[in-house]
Order: C-alpha cells, then sequence, then structure tokens
C-alpha cells in the first residue's frame, strides 16, 4: 500500500480536477446532454492514462532539478519512493492505457492522438530553453476538453477549439503565477519562465491579462453554442474565483501561494462544469 501512495503521489492524482472537469464538460456538450456510458468510461481511462503518464515524465525529466529544489525534498522520486525504472514502466503502461481508450472512441482519435501526446511530451523540456513553458504546459491541458468533444462527435468545430485555447490559457496563467515563487532557483539553475523573462511583478500582471483572456473565450463558447443563461452564472463563478486567486498576491507577498491557493484554482474547472451540465438539462 505504502509503494501504491507513493506511485499516486508521484502523479498527483488530486490535481485531476483541473483537467477532468474539463474533458467532462466537452464530453456533455458534444452529447448534449449526457454522454453514453461507453464514451464516459473511455474518456476516463483515456485521461488517467494521459495525465499519468505526462506527470510521471515530468517527475522524471525534472529529477535532476527536483532534487535541488527545497519545495520537493517531499516528493517520491526525491526520496527514492518511486525509483526511476518504476516510473519508466509507469509511464509505459499509462502510454498504452491512453490509446487502447482512443481506439474505443471515435476513429479520428486515433488520427489525432499524437497532437494530443506532443505537448505532454514537450512541456518537461520548456523551462531549459524558453519562458514560453507555461503555454506549452496549457496546450497539454487544453487537450481535456478537445479531445473528449472528439471522442463523443468526432468533429472538431471552432467553439470547443475555442474551449480548449480558454482552458490552456486558464492553466498556464495560473502556472505563472505558481512560477513566480521559483525566480531565484530558476536563475540559480539556467532555467526559464514568465517570471524570469519579465520579472514577478510584471508576470503577474501578465497572468492577469490571460485570466481575462480566458473568461472572455469562456464567455464566446457560450455565445457559439447558444448555451443556457445558467452557464453564464459558472463562467461569472468562476471570474470570481480567479479575482480572489489575484487579489491575495503580489509580487511583494506570495505567501499565500501555497498548496491550498494551488488546489483552490480547481474550483473554476468544477463550477464550470457543473453549471454546464445544469444548463443542458433546462
Amino acid at each position: 500500500m505504502s509503494k501504491l501512495k507513493a506511485h499516486l503521489d508521484n502523479i498527483a492524482l488530486s490535481h485531476s480536477v483541473f483537467a477532468l472537469p474539463f474533458a467532462y464538460m466537452g464530453a456533455f456538450l458534444a452529447a448534449g446532454g449526457f454522454p453514453s456510458g461507453h464514451d464516459l468510461l473511455w474518456i476516463t481511462v483515456a485521461m488517467i492514462g494521459a495525465r499519468s503518464a505526462a506527470l510521471a515524465l515530468n517527475n522524471f525529466i525534472d529529477l535532476k532539478y527536483d532534487r535541488l529544489h527545497p519545495r520537493f525534498t517531499n516528493r517520491p522520486m526525491v526520496t527514492g519512493a518511486v525509483k526511476p525504472w518504476e516510473a519508466i514502466i509507469l509511464i509505459i503502461i499509462s502510454l498504452l492505457l491512453f490509446l487502447l481508450a482512443t481506439a474505443q472512441l471515435q476513429p479520428l482519435c486515433l488520427k489525432l492522438w499524437p497532437l494530443a501526446l506532443l505537448p505532454l511530451v514537450v512541456y518537461p523540456y520548456m523551462k531549459r530553453f524558453s519562458w514560453t513553458c507555461h503555454l506549452v504546459l496549457g496546450l497539454a491541458l487544453s487537450v481535456a476538453p478537445v479531445g473528449a468533444w472528439v471522442g463523443v462527435r468526432g468533429d472538431v468545430p471552432p467553439a470547443i477549439l475555442i474551449l480548449g485555447l480558454s482552458v490552456g490559457v486558464w492553466i498556464a496563467a495560473f502556472d505563472v503565477i505558481y512560477g513566480c515563487q521559483d525566480v531565484s532557483f530558476d536563475k540559480a539553475n539556467g532555467l526559464n519562465s514568465m517570471p524570469v523573462r519579465f520579472g514577478v511583478s510584471q508576470a503577474l500582471v501578465l497572468s492577469k491579462l490571460m485570466h481575462v483572456i480566458s473568461i472572455t473565450g469562456f464567455i464566446t463558447v457560450g455565445l457559439l453554442l447558444n448555451l443556457h443563461i445558467i452557464y453564464y452564472v459558472g463562467v461569472a463563478l468562476a471570474a470570481i474565483v480567479l479575482t480572489y486567486q489575484h487579489s491575495i498576491v503580489s509580487a511583494a507577498d506570495l505567501s499565500k501561494v501555497t498548496q491550498r491557493y494551488f488546489m483552490r484554482n480547481g474550483l473554476v474547472s468544477l463550477l464550470l462544469f457543473i453549471f454546464t451540465v445544469i444548463g443542458l438539462f433546462f
């Protein structure tokens, strides 16, 4: 059980709250209500496979930096609770699970699966080369609602692409805030980020702008898909959460950027999913 817990910690299972609700949101929108149990099952399996592979791969690739970072001393691969070879096996199994799941959905999924995995593979290397790393992380999560829609419907309309981009910009903006804590470490180790490139103050301004773009995108999705007004209540509540998140951090005080702050951001995806579903049945 301790080994299982170590692997679950290594892939940060609790962080599914960020992408999984958006995947379900894409599935419900594609179905115009409840998707079939078959589709919902395999979308869930695909998500589990993809994110498990992504998190394990990220921790494997970044292990040499994580061993130096004071905030990551308890990570399973740093403590040795998860061995590198174990992580590799988990990555392979997770990818096979992802491919199995995509094969059970619409045929277009099998044609597009490399596009879904590419940002997941590229992201762990991005901080070594470019401050745009946050955007690549956003691109990786943007696949969640788009992939789920494709899995149910087998097409890629503009509205779902905008939803995916809105999700991507949302998480990228939050990653910028979280990255503000690591400026000194990143500079010392030759790593890149928006806070390193533009400074913490400017990076926080950019993250606010990105969240405005994200909320605008969610509103646009509602208009394009003619969603019920209840959907916009969810968008408004998500905007309030983001506004509050920004109000408690500043370049002079990042003390509120804790694990609790991190998880609170998941309210955005939950609120949008819940109010989307409610709106579909009115």
